[in-house]
């Protein structure tokens, strides 16, 4: 019924727009990677700033859809990123509106205390701490993704133009470096320093730069799956309709 290339677009894109939208609802969760480690607090010193690492469970996800962005790029082009950035943003407001609406339901009574042996007292205000994420975060992250999206995605295809089909790294590694250099800026610039925490600009800087650095290292480190995606896709489609693809991809 499909072509090849046809279901492999739609696994990679709704594999995309899946991790996109999870990263967002998870982003609530603020973990020590130090501890998780076994290690002890690194306590960095950046900018008069001190602290541990601590990140939000987005994290562990966002890497996976920065290799999807690239691979997606590779052999579908600058217009397919486009549109499922442009459709993640608009499934994860929808999925956000959907949560504050599902927060003033009226809970059942008897559901409000269900958990209590396990600590969590009041499954309402739980509910609602969990998915009541701040709209200033909200919007921040929305536009921080979107804009590092439409970034990415044009930078790739510059280096592309440059480098031809080799250098697949340079592209790909290229492209998110600068991407999420400026997604990991703008998101707590709109969150925390327009935001009503009000951040210093001192505080503002080293969040930003630690998180900015735990995105270079895993950019890097997570650079080969890209020559293992791109093996596994020429084999699924087989090499002359991979090459066909990617020279189509570079066209648009």
């Amino acid at each position: 019924m499909f072509e090849r290339s046809t279901i492999l677009f739609i696994v990679l894109g709704g594999f995309f727009v899946a991790n996109a939208l999870i990263a967002e609802l998870f982003g609530v969760k603020i973990f020590a990677l130090e501890t998780t480690l076994g290690m002890m607090p690194l306590n960095w010193q950046v900018f008069g700033q001190s602290g541990s690492l601590s990140f939000t469970a987005g994290v562990l996800l966002w890497p996976v859809v920065f290799v999807m962005t690239d691979i997606l790029n590779e052999y579908y082009g600058r217009r397919s990123i486009q549109l499922l950035s442009y459709l993640t943003v608009g499934l994860i407001l929808y999925a956000f509106a959907f949560a504050y609406l599902s927060i003033h339901l009226a809970p059942a009574d008897w559901w409000v205390g269900i958990q209590a042996e396990q600590g969590v007292p009041d499954m309402q205000a739980a509910f609602s701490a969990i998915f009541g994420q701040g709209m200033w975060i909200i919007i921040g992250s929305v536009l921080a993704f979107l804009i590092g999206q439409m970034i990415d995605v044009s930078l790739f295809q510059r280096i592309r133009r440059w480098t031809g089909e080799r250098l697949i790294w340079a592209r790909a590694t290229g492209s998110t470096l600068v991407s999420q250099c400026i997604d990991s800026f703008v998101v707590l610039y709109i969150a925390f320093v327009l935001g009503p925490q009000q951040w210093s600009l001192e505080l503002f800087l080293a969040v930003g730069t630690v998180n900015y650095g735990y995105k270079l290292i895993v950019a890097i480190a997570l650079t080969p799956l890209l020559y293992v995606g791109r093996a596994l896709i020429d084999r699924y489609l087989g090499a002359e309709s991979a090459a066909q693809l990617r020279a189509r991809a570079a066209a648009l």
